[in-house]
């Protein structure tokens, strides 16, 4: 047993069965970290590319969804600045977002709507309850999600970036109907994306420079943002898209010359980002050690990280969403987290908490287990969870030997 507390035996069968997925085409490459109690085990395989370079440790990635809990401690640093307050109305700095209109039905015609209860709050947009996102199971199926592609507003699965900047995007985002009351059913994605232009107002400069400033530097994640440069490019990632028919990974998206080649006009809250896995290492840490980094320094209180780690959701709230039955079972969701409130799994250890970039990354914090654990590959997670996502959770926690 290492000091760390894994087995070595156990971290070498991790390390088989994931470089067999790679050898089987599930994916290109990989990087993984897993660091408890301060002693960090990393695997590199792979490569950057099915044509590409031997994937590297400072490879970059594109973390996707991940971004949603970068957002949520920007958020938090504003809320504990006292420039946002979690129950105030967001009509003051987003005021496209005033009286607003929902659908009689989430489903049904746009011209049938009903006033809004309320107006939106900060903590709506941290919690995903803030009445418009994204519907489980139903791509296509919802007139607002419909109407909100035509507007070019680049919700979804991956497609090609809006073509706006962040007032002409929540301009027209603003010309939608809610699909529920808000601080009725918890809807994914769409409030991550509106904190992005929240932040950039509240803050009084744009998005990628508040990130910067407060939260990469601070945390050393110096490979971290909205584009890569020209400099930088020999290790980024290709990305791809597992055929629906087949199964196989499609290129999705070139490193060279691809969406995140250039600075973005609009730098996505929601899905945006990209990240090395040593860089989300430093982040999630810092959330584990209850918002301290570095040598006691600190970029969030310790209540602040408590809140955005704690399942904030009534069951009314998560039955509403459209989800899976049983999916809310063993699982709440905090600001841009999913927290594991109940064990149905190996790794499922109560109060855990983290997030899936849809693109191909995985993140979690365990304070229980005083573990952060990083994946970072190149390949999709859906239509499906790729066999590396799936096994590599279940690899780490039976690792553990203590």
């Amino acid at each position: 047993m290492s000091a760390g507390g894994w087995s070595t035996a156990r971290l070498g069968r991790m390390r088989d069965v994931l470089a067999r997925h790679i050898a089987e085409g599930a994916a290109p490459g990989l990087v993984t970290l897993v660091s408890r109690r301060g002693e960090t085990h990393a695997e590199v395989i792979g490569a950057q590319a099915f044509d590409g370079a031997p994937m590297r440790r400072d490879t970059i990635f594109r973390i996707s969804s991940m971004t949603k809990p970068v957002i949520a401690v920007a958020t938090m640093i504003l809320v504990e600045e006292c420039a946002l307050r979690l129950d105030d109305p967001v009509d003051g700095l987003l005021p496209e977002l005033a009286d607003r209109r929902v659908l009689r039905r989430p489903d049904g015609p746009l011209e049938e709507t009903v006033p809004a209860e309320r107006p939106i709050t900060v903590r709506d947009l941290l919690t995903f309850r803030m009445g418009f996102g994204l519907v489980p199971g139903s791509p296509g199926g919802h007139p607002a999600l419909a109407r909100a592609e035509e507007l070019g507003l680049a919700m979804g699965p991956p497609k090609p970036a809006t073509p706006h900047g962040p007032d002409e995007w929540l301009r027209r985002f603003g010309t939608l109907p809610l699909m529920r009351q808000p601080g009725e059913a918890w809807l994914y994605h769409t409030g991550s994306q509106v904190l992005g232009v929240l932040i950039a107002r509240a803050s009084g400069r744009p998005l990628e420079d508040f990130l910067r400033t407060r939260i990469f530097q601070p945390l050393g994640m110096k490979d971290t943002g909205f584009h890569v440069p020209p400099t930088e490019r020999d290790r980024f990632a290709a990305s791809y898209l597992a055929d629906v028919t087949t199964g196989r990974p499609e290129l999705y998206d070139a490193a060279e010359d691809g969406r995140w080649s250039r600075p973005p006009v609009f730098p996505d809250g929601g899905a945006g980002l990209v990240s090395t896995a040593d860089d989300f290492l430093a982040f999630g840490r810092m959330l584990l050690a209850k918002g301290r980094y570095g040598a006691g320094e600190r970029l969030l209180s310790r209540p602040a990280v408590e809140l955005m780690t704690t399942d904030q959701l009534t069951p009314a709230q998560k039955a509403a969403s459209g989800a899976a039955p049983g999916s809310w079972d063993h699982r709440g969701w905090g600001f841009g987290v999913q927290v594991v409130t109940g064990r149905d799994a190996i790794e499922a250890v109560p109060g855990r908490f983290g997030w899936d970039g849809g693109l191909g990354t995985s993140w979690a914090s365990d304070p229980a287990e005083d573990l952060v654990a990083v994946l970072m590959t190149q390949r999709a997670q859906f239509p499906r969870f790729s066999p590396v996502h799936l096994d590599f959770w279940t690899l780490v926690y039976r690792a553990i030997d203590d």
